[in-house]
């Protein structure tokens, strides 16, 4: 008997032509929707009118989690190191070493300079704007010294 694996992970499909943001990104990366579809559920959720026209460049967890939902996943916060000082928080190679799923998505919330940002991880793979939509080894790809806010995993509802 032999078993067909096909691979889990979802190359972004940006189909908006222009760059996409971190949170559109990583929720592309888990659903397998195309970023326009992601921008509009992103659009649907938000109540004020004036941002619901807006592209869509910075997203809450809020905002992160309502459009998963929308496709059929849901966001558990795991860790949160918001209260700590950003030097104490852990960077994402000694989070990366840590015993977790291999088989979960999760979503971390990091510091990128004097922003936010969102990346994506499954295994030992990472995704986000910074790779293209593409999953590359998290110890080859950027942000290994990126301090973490909060991590969240995904699972299918």
């Amino acid at each position: 008997m032999s078993l067909h694996l096909t691979s889990s992970l979802n190359e972004v499909r940006n189909d908006t032509g222009r760059i996409a943001y971190c949170g559109p990104t990583v929720i592309a990366a888990i659903s397998g929707f195309s970023v326009s579809r992601i921008e509009d559920a992103i659009h649907e959720f938000r109540h004020d009118a004036e941002a619901a026209r807006k592209m869509i460049v910075g997203t809450s967890a809020e905002d992160v989690s309502a459009a998963l939902g929308l496709f059929g996943y849901a966001m558990q916060r795991l860790e949160d190191y918001n209260a700590l000082e950003r030097k104490e928080r852990p960077n994402l190679s000694s989070w990366m070493r840590k015993s977790r799923s291999a088989f979960s998505f999760y979503v971390l919330a990091v510091n990128v300079g004097k922003e936010g940002h969102w990346i994506c991880i499954k295994g030992a793979k990472l995704c986000d704007t910074y790779t293209g939509g593409k999953w590359v080894f998290a110890a080859d790809g950027p942000h290994k010294g990126a301090r973490i806010m909060e991590v969240w995993r995904v699972a299918k509802m």
